[in-house]
């Protein structure tokens, strides 16, 4: 019974392409919304991925990480003297016009760590060394700065090439790896001290204060522990990342764009895929007729119906997954449009799909269970 299923959702070749098709569709709109939503969201806490520190101290109003209230230079004193705090290191953390050769000016992060511990420094160095950074007028680039930055020259910026910030000359001394910032930006590093000569001059400059807890102690204990010392908010890493993405949820129309997309893809599957079921159905009353007059039950006949809607699901699910891991791909080589699949999405996804699978077989079983074996015999 269920192999002569199977035969009779594939031989009818054109309803069978068009459920795959909704199927397909409906996975590729909402695994695709959900990846570049996921995409955008690691995009706004680039800065944590790329200095990397267990405790983030900030203004005690500040609540992501793109947003930067100066501390003064005596906090970073105020915070080692917590007790339970290991060390703790100033970072500069700002956004401010780079001046390349031909005269135009493009908008880089600058980010300026401590230069006796480099806490704060790149993760991957592709060229050049770290130590560097303590020569005069020096900074390591990001990939995207070497193509942001290439403008005006005749070949790619490496390592030795010269730039400006502020009027200020800026030596490349090395190339990083480093996520895409939110606003666009590449980032630039450098010393803390140079930093500060960079950017134009203001009372306060000290952004954050990176901090490690002493061994044996938890980081989210002594985040709270510098609170209670400083007045100063204190952040895991987790607790800054979760906080930075809310805010953006909350004050951004992102999610609501996205949560279009994603809504728009379920409900055109199940448009799609129900009305096409319930044709492919209605289609083979009288074949499902004779099999009931045959002595098939009413039971056996709705299995028949689900193990269709699912072959179905699972085929367009597969496909579809399949086109925006293929699309996926292709957009991280071009670097220019955020994407991340979480193993969240895939299964979210699935879920989905279950229901339109679901759904469509839902509206085959009604009209099977109302189906008289004496149909066969009419005209």
């Amino acid at each position: 019974m269920y192999r002569l299923a199977l035969k009779m959702l594939f031989g009818d070749h054109a309803k069978y392409l068009m459920l795959i098709s909704g199927i397909t569709f409906s996975t590729l709109l909402m695994a695709q919304g959900a990846s570049l939503f996921s995409g955008i969201m690691a995009w706004t806490f680039a800065t944590l991925q790329n200095s990397r520190a267990e405790i983030w101290v900030a203004d005690p109003k500040v609540e992501q990480v793109n947003d930067t209230k100066p501390l003064r230079d005596t906090d970073v004193n105020r915070v080692r003297s917590a007790p339970s705090v290991a060390w703790a290191s100033p970072l500069y953390s700002g956004t401010i016009q780079a001046r390349l050769p031909d005269g135009s000016f493009k908008l880089i992060q600058l980010i300026g760590i401590d230069a006796t511990t480099f806490v704060g420094a790149p993760q991957v160095l592709l060229k050049g060394r770290l130590e560097d950074l303590l020569l005069p007028n020096t900074v390591i680039i990001d990939e995207l700065g070497v193509e942001r930055l290439s403008e005006g020259r005749e070949r790619p910026i490496d390592v030795g090439d010269r730039f400006e910030i502020n009027d200020r000359e800026a030596r490349v001394v090395g190339i990083c790896r480093a996520s895409r910032s939110f606003f666009g930006g590449p980032y630039v590093y450098t010393t803390y001290d140079r930093a500060v000569q960079y950017s134009p001059a203001q009372r306060k400059m000290l952004s954050f204060i990176l901090a490690a807890p002493q061994p044996g102690r938890s980081a989210s204990e002594v985040a709270r522990e510098i609170e209670r010392e400083t007045g100063l908010r204190a952040f895991t890493e987790s607790e800054f990342r979760w906080s930075t993405m809310w805010w953006y949820v909350k004050n951004t129309g992102i999610p609501i764009n996205v949560g279009v997309l994603v809504l728009l893809g379920f409900i055109v599957g199940t448009v799609i895929s129900g009305q096409t079921f319930y044709s492919f159905v209605h289609e083979n009353t009288r074949n499902l007729g004779a099999l009931k007059a045959m002595g098939a039950s009413a039971g056996t006949l709705c299995l028949m119906l689900i193990l269709q809607a699912f072959a179905v699901g699972f085929i367009g699910y597969g496909v579809g997954m399949g086109a925006v891991a293929f699309l996926g791909e292709n957009m991280l080589r071009l670097g220019k449009v955020p994407f991340l699949l979480l193993w969240q999405i895939p299964v979210i996804v699935g879920a989905a799909v279950f229901v339109i699978c679901t759904l469509s077989a839902l509206l085959g079983i009604i009209r099977v269970a109302r189906l008289e074996a004496a149909i066969v015999f009419r005209g």
